[in-house]
């Protein structure tokens, strides 16, 4: 595609650019931005360009933003190899999420950072457009509570250590972006003011906090919940734990895994209704047999089982999931009657602030980069472009 080196040209299609929606309009990319767009009836010098047609009833969206996701189409990111991050980034495009960040787990502390260093070297040396970018690493865990462990294994579980992170930070070439942590475990607030001094988002996930010690870790720091409902204190009335929290702060921005198998549809649409467009991040958590066959697959040194839309350890508990961000966004739309609009929210725009990329991924934009999304009339993902190259386009589709 664009053998000549020429900027591109879509046209036609529907555009959900940052502030209007567009019903019949004009992208240029070039030098992987966004160059200019706008209503078709005013494009111009298309000679210039490589154009590219597009159904008027299919959409230009912002490429999605997957904050966590451990691996796809039969790679993790703790296989600390160039090679699975690389299958990783091609694969995800399929989906429209065009940059992520590779998602650890716990282990012990040389697989951990044999990965850290693995994806550090990657993010720094090995990107090209045309994949999905990763744009960082969220560390979860090893520093979360045995009692909320679910697929985090319980022997490599340890107390939040500053000097650990430190030293692991350092080796992934400080680009840390997230963690995942109990804060109410010893030293836990230590370590959540520490990443807030260093602009590194503190997560709570696999908590058992009560809805006093989450306020405790807000004020320490912590603006950010990892997969909502799962591995964490539930809401009780005499006891609002996680959950409760989560509804009521609005510091926090709550990851949902919007498969119906990790959160009831019920308890997404009241999510939603709690939480609202703007403090919600759709996320995937998958895992490598996203893409493939069911069957049995590694997680962290641990048998998972892939049957029927699910994954599972032996003893039943859910050990990631296989879910596509594409299947997410239209998933929240049909469980909770939501907007395009909203669910772009959920999927881009709320991911890129969290991590304060806004100023170039996360939305349409003249001067972003060109991660664009085009989906048909029913929303699936058609095409997708990672900064401003084409990484993916569905067999058989007429564009």
């Amino acid at each position: 595609m664009n053998p000549k080196g020429k900027p591109i040209l879509l046209k036609g299609m529907q555009i959900y650019s940052e502030d209007m929606k567009i019903e019949r309009g004009y992208i240029k990319i070039k030098d992987q931005k966004i160059m200019e767009f706008g209503s078709l009836e005013k494009v111009d010098n298309e000679e210039q360009f490589d154009v590219i047609e597009v159904a008027s009833t299919y959409k230009a969206i912002p490429g999605f933003i997957d904050v966590h996701i451990h691996g796809a189409n039969g790679a993790d990111a703790m296989d600390t190899t160039e090679e699975a991050l690389d299958i990783m980034a091609k694969a995800l495009p399929q989906e429209g999420t065009t940059a992520f960040l590779a998602t650890t787990m716990t282990q012990s502390g040389v697989a951990i950072e044999e990965a850290l260093a693995n994806a550090g070297n990657y993010i720094c040396d090995q990107q090209t457009p045309g994949k999905a970018e990763i744009i960082g690493i969220h560390l979860e865990g090893p520093f979360v509570n045995k009692k909320r462990a679910g697929a985090q294994p319980l022997n490599y579980i340890i107390d939040p250590n500053v000097e650990d992170f430190k030293r692991w930070n350092r080796l992934a070439k400080e680009k840390i972006k997230l963690v995942t942590l109990a804060p109410e475990q010893p030293r836990g607030l230590e370590m959540v003011k520490h990443l807030k001094e260093n602009g590194i988002i503190a997560s709570i996930g696999h908590s058992d906090a009560t809805y006093n010690e989450v306020i405790e870790a807000i004020n320490a720091g912590v603006s950010h919940v990892t997969h909502l409902f799962n591995q964490m204190r539930g809401m009780h009335h005499r006891e609002p734990g996680v959950v409760g929290a989560s509804f009521l702060r609005d510091e926090l921005k709550t990851e949902l895994i919007v498969d119906g198998v990790h959160v009831r549809p019920e308890m997404v649409k009241l999510a939603y209704q709690q939480k609202g467009k703007k403090g919600l991040i759709l996320i995937t958590d998958s895992m490598r047999a996203k893409g493939l066959k069911n069957g049995i697959y590694d997680l962290g040194g641990q048998d998972v089982t892939v049957k029927d839309g699910k994954a599972v350890l032996c003893d039943g508990t859910l050990a990631g999931s296989i879910l596509k961000l594409g299947h997410a966004v239209k998933n929240v739309i049909t469980f909770t009657g939501c907007s395009l609009e909203d669910a772009i929210e959920m999927a881009s725009v709320n991911p890129a602030k969290q991590l304060n990329i806004l100023d170039h991924k996360g939305s349409i934009a003249v001067g972003k980069d060109a991660d664009i999304v085009i989906l048909d009339e029913n929303l699936n993902v058609v095409m997708t472009f990672c900064r401003g190259k084409r990484a993916f386009h569905s067999e058989g589709e007429t564009i």
